[in-house]
């Protein structure tokens, strides 16, 4: 990061290379969305290169750059419509699947509703532990927080996602 700060145009191209696809993943698991998930992360990027001036030397690039992807996603979950239509005015008939092979389609749909019910400030550090790998001190820096602080949010936010997949799961056997 400091060589691009400096002007080196091929150490951007090592960030990209490094953060691209990390950085699209959790933007399509916190949006659910893997189109606006694109967007987003071409966003990021781009915010990445205008801001490269605010960037603290010495600070971790991962927890700022997650920091810019939240914030992307923030602004866009603003601003987005209800519901993606399709060219014809009409709800799709079939979610696009980004990552092909032998997955329970169900119960990622599931775990993504369940994660959509829960507040912003429990579900992107849990998006951000259990889908980025990211550990709390980092989450905690990404996020302008204490570390004790996100672990709260943490352990809150995966109560309740438990007792939302408990309810699907019993509506389903029931």
């Amino acid at each position: 990061m400091t060589r691009f700060c400096q002007g080196d145009s091929r150490a951007f191209d090592a960030l990209f290379q490094r953060y691209a696809r990390p950085i699209h993943g959790y933007l399509a698991r916190l949006t659910g969305s893997p189109a606006a998930a694109e967007d987003l992360s071409q966003q990021t990027f781009l915010s990445m290169v205008r801001g490269r001036g605010r960037f603290h030397e010495g600070a971790r690039v991962k927890p700022w750059l997650y920091a810019i992807a939240t914030n992307a996603a923030r602004d866009w979950q603003r601003r987005k419509r209800p519901e993606d239509l399709t060219d014809e005015g009409e709800l799709p008939t079939s979610v696009a699947v980004e990552e092909p092979g032998p997955r329970d389609a169900g119960l990622e749909r599931a775990v993504q509703r369940a994660l959509e019910q829960l507040p912003e400030g429990q579900r992107i550090p849990i998006v951000l532990h259990r889908f980025e790998g990211m550990g709390f001190a980092e989450i905690a820096e990404s996020m302008g927080l204490t570390e004790s602080a996100v672990k709260v949010r943490a352990h809150r936010g995966y109560a309740r996602l438990r007792e939302l997949l408990a309810t699907l799961r019993e509506e389903t056997n029931g």
